[in-house]
């Protein structure tokens, strides 16, 4: 066990392209991954009832200190640990002092492209679902604790050039860029939560981040208020991003 690991916290809505970030970094052999560890807490403390939420609570951990005690202070297996984290899952019931204690990336990505995904899935659509207001509030939150503001990718980039993106977020988070990062072997992973039969089927038959975005998609009627909501904080956050060296 590695007593003193570098924790990464990556932070992203649902349908940001954060399982494959995910994959890119369980590929390398110095990281170990977390999926999702707030989920459980998260349907327990609201009610929720999301698809395979039995299984959820039956293999994760749902009370949020014994989380937060895991992924700062529990010994890891490899020396980089790498943490999954959907920012909706920080609902006002979940402690956030513990962000200073790790390094933080913020995935972000157009919303008319989350909301497109995101309805395929899921019948309920909202602001607060899709997330963006509470990665607006992490990452300012984020910025105050670790006292510097933390790196943010953008999914657009990511898909346009892969290895300059990976390159430049490592070198955000300082540690070594590994070329392992841009293939991964295709199907489920050990550290996939008990939700992943429901929401990774795209990603169990990818090998890599795959092709750049196309258009914007078409939204119907009914997404178009929650998109005039959203784009006005993905384009604070799309403002922060570092320029590229």
């Amino acid at each position: 066990m590695i007593e003193a690991p570098i924790r990464l916290a990556m932070w992203s809505g649902p349908r940001n392209l954060s399982t494959a970030m995910m994959r890119s970094f369980g590929a390398r052999s110095d990281t170990c991954c977390v999926d999702e560890p707030f989920y459980a807490p998260y349907l327990h403390l609201t009610g929720l009832d999301h698809p395979l939420s039995e299984d959820i609570f039956a293999r994760h951990e749902i009370q949020p200190e014994c989380v937060i005690e895991n992924l700062t202070k529990a010994p890891t297996e490899r020396p980089i640990q790498y943490q999954k984290h959907l920012t909706h899952h920080m609902i006002p019931d979940i402690p956030r002092d513990w962000l200073g204690q790790v390094r933080h990336a913020f995935l972000i990505r157009h919303p008319a492209r989350v909301l497109a995904s995101y309805a395929r899935k899921m019948q309920d659509v909202s602001l607060q679902a899709i997330g963006l207001p509470q990665q607006v509030e992490l990452y300012d939150q984020a910025a105050q604790l670790t006292g510097q503001p933390p790196a943010i990718i953008d999914c657009d980039q990511l898909l346009a050039d892969p290895a300059r993106t990976l390159h430049h977020l490592c070198q955000a988070l300082s540690i070594p860029y590994d070329p392992s990062m841009l293939c991964w072997a295709r199907g489920p992973r050990p550290e996939d939560g008990a939700w992943a039969p429901h929401w990774y089927d795209a990603v169990y038959e990818s090998t890599g981040f795959g092709l750049p975005s196309g258009d914007l998609p078409i939204l119907t009627d009914r997404l178009q208020p929650v998109l005039e909501q959203a784009l006005p904080l993905y384009q604070s956050l799309y403002a922060a991003i570092r320029p590229t060296p």
